[in-house]
This record gives structure tokens, sequence and C-alpha cells, in this order.
């Protein structure tokens, strides 16, 4: 039984061909899939949409109307929230603070009595602090809090130059000691610094431990160290990275894996989020599509730069599931995934800069037919002997099978 292609290529293969005005047979030739096989893929796509318009189709015309009322009823609530919310901000003497407001419009004698939950959701504030505060809406610790705050504001009025340490001494003589942390975190929220400025540092995060040593690097002669992306056949060296381009709609992040061998994109993977779902999905596609040729892809070795996305557990997990070994290389080092930047790069001017996108969709569409059709079929490379990737295998495969 032949095996089944990844669903997000299938997806991709459809859209390609509804988006653009080539033949079926043209489109089947470029993702090299059989007309038939394409032509089978649209009915089954038409009959899932037209199982899911059905579904969609309301029960009856009082339940639609029903639900239309209560959704009116609950927009003109949320409108009034809103509306009180922006004219209750826009006045300076007021603190601004919400839990006043919803208990104004909660109350009995409102215009348009709006329930505390709406209000809250609205907002986006819980409502079990609004219900504490309700019954005791200045507690001991915020009076204590405000006397604080009170003091070092007098104090650093009267000296700009000084620092919360030396805000606090002046603070305990005015009657109002507290720790130096306590100090550090009120001046902080309210932005009290030193007029002598400070010094403005990393923003204090670290990169996690790589999960897989390097195994791309190789010493020279001399003693240097350095890079080799370099393989005898395919599927013995796979190299990934993700990219990003900004669209009408927002991010669109690209997922994709080359084999070192032919400079092939095997698989990739797109989506609207960056998550560790984004590059488990591009291998698995790569694998599939590996197996359907009839290549084994145990042993590979998947070399990846130090990202969060390529150190989850997901990505590990999926690398020993298809019996493939790890590789990773160096913080901040652009270098020990030169091979992959490269193909990036092309892709950023071919594709990602040509213009704006006004949708990810769009975007979409556009990766995925420069890859099958330009990149993979049209764009020759001097590495490979001025032939294309896909040209490339189909020629050293069969002198490989013969020296075997």
């Amino acid at each position: 039984m032949p095996k089944a292609f990844p669903k997000e290529f299938r997806e991709d293969v459809i859209r390609v061909y509804k988006d653009s005005d080539a033949s079926m047979a043209q489109v089947a030739k470029d993702f090299c899939i059989s007309p038939s096989c394409l032509k089978r893929w649209l009915s089954i796509d038409e009959r899932n949409s037209s199982r899911s318009s059905d579904r969609a189709a309301p029960a009856s015309e009082s339940d639609a109307l029903r639900e239309a009322n209560k959704r009116i009823k609950l927009l003109e609530q949320e409108n009034e929230v809103l509306r009180r919310a922006a004219a209750y901000l826009s006045q300076a003497n007021l603190p601004k603070m919400m839990y006043p407001l919803v208990r104004e419009l909660a109350a009995k004698d409102a215009p348009l009595r709006v329930p505390v939950a709406v209000t809250c959701r609205v907002l986006n504030i819980a409502r079990q602090p609004y219900y504490r505060w309700l019954k005791c809406p200045v507690t001991d610790t915020e009076l204590s809090e405000a006397y604080r705050a009170n003091a070092l504001f007098d104090a650093h009025k009267d000296d700009p130059e000084f620092g919360y340490r030396f805000l606090v001494d002046e603070a305990k003589e005015a009657g109002e000691p507290m720790a130096e942390r306590t100090a550090w975190r009120i001046c902080s929220e309210l932005g009290w610094w030193s007029s002598h400025g400070k010094k403005r540092g990393s923003n204090g995060k670290k990169p996690g431990p790589p999960v897989h040593d390097d195994l791309c690097t190789m010493t020279d002669k001399h003693g240097v160290t350095r890079h080799e992306f370099k393989a005898e056949g395919p599927n013995e060296l796979w190299l990934s990275d993700i990219t990003e381009h900004w669209t009408g709609e927002g991010k669109l992040y690209v997922c994709a894996i080359k084999d070192a061998y032919s400079n092939r994109i095997v698989g990739y993977s797109i989506d609207s989020r960056m998550k560790s779902s984004l590059a488990v999905a591009a291998l698995n596609n790569a694998a599939a599509r590996r197996r359907i040729e009839g290549g084994d892809v145990a042993g590979c070795v998947v070399h990846t730069d130090r990202g969060s996305q390529f150190r989850s557990r997901k990505f590990v997990h999926a690398i020993n599931r298809h019996s493939m070994v790890g590789s990773m290389g160096r913080v901040g080092a652009a270098g020990d995934n030169a091979a992959m930047e490269s193909f990036f790069a092309l892709l950023q001017k071919n594709v990602l800069n040509r213009r704006t996108w006004a949708s990810r969709e769009e975007l979409r569409i556009a990766i995925v037919t420069w890859i099958e059709r330009t990149y993979h079929r049209r764009r020759r490379q001097a590495a490979l002997g001025r032939l294309t990737p896909v040209e490339y295998e189909l020629i050293m495969k069969p002198a490989a099978t013969q020296a075997a």
C-alpha cells in the first residue's frame, strides 16, 4: 500500500492549484505527483468543504433571531462599558482604577445596567479581586504603601540625584521606614530614577543549554575549528532553521529543512505562530516525503541552532522517533548554520522582499510555489555542477547505486 503524503503538503498543493492559472498536469509535475492524485485530492477537499458549510447552517430562523437579539443586547452592554471607561480614564483627577466603574455600571439605578461579569470580561479584569475590593475598598497594606510612596516622592523631589538607597534613609527620617527592596519596587513602578541616569544592560535572558552536541565541526591542520556542511549521499545531513516575515495580518513563520547533499528542501512547515509544533511538523513532513521516495532517514544528522523550538521535548522526541541524530550550534553564531542561512537569504530576496503581502495565505502560496517550482526545478546551482536539486538527485542516485 503506498504511503500517504503529509496533510500540510496536500493542502499546499491544493492552494497553489486554486490560486494559479496553471493546468492540473503542470501543477502535478511541479510537485512530483500524478494528475490523478491531484484530482482525487481536489474532490476530497470539495466534499469536506460542502459538509462543513452544511453543518454551519442555522437550525431555524427563530433560533437565529433569538441568538441575534442576545448578541445585540450583549454588544450594547459592551459598548456602554467601553464608552464609560473612556470617559472615566479621561479625568485626570481620578485614580486609574476600574473597580469603581464596575460598581457604577452594576448599580440598580444605572441607565443601562451591565452585569459585573460582562464588565470584567470587557475590561479584562478578574471578578474575585473586585468582590474583595467591594468589601474593603482601601486595605491597610494599600494605605501603608501610599504613605511610603509619598515619603519617597517628597525625598526624590528635594534631591533628584538620589537613588533609591539614599531615598530609604530620607523616608526613614520622615517616619516611614522600609526595606531597600521595597523602595526599589515603588520607585521602579512609578519611574522615579536618579537624575544621573542608569546604565541599561541586556534583557537578562540567558540562552538555554544545548540538547545535542555539534556534529558538524572539523579541525584543520592549523588547529582552526570550522563547520563543514557536506554529505556523501542523501539523508545523511539535514539543516533546519526558522524565518519570519510581516504581512497585513501579522507575522508568518517558516521552518524549512534542507538536505546538505543536494541542497533540496525536503520538508517545511508554515504557520502564524512560532511554536515547537512548527519545527516538529517540518521534521515529520520531511521524513514522510523521503520515505515515500524510497529513502531511509534513520541515522540522519539534523543540525539546528539553539532556538527554543529545536530544544523542546517535542522536537527531541520527534528526532528519536525517526531514529535520527541531533546536532546543535552555538548561541549567536550565524556561521554555525550558514548553509541554511544562505537559503533563507535567497527566499528573502526572491519572495519576501519583492513586495508587501496583504495576507498570510497570499505569502504562503508564494513561498510554496517558489520552493517547489523555481528553487527545486529551475534554479541551477554552481555547487551542484549547474544542476537543479531535483536533477542532481535523479542523476547522482543511479551512480551511487552502481557504486554500491
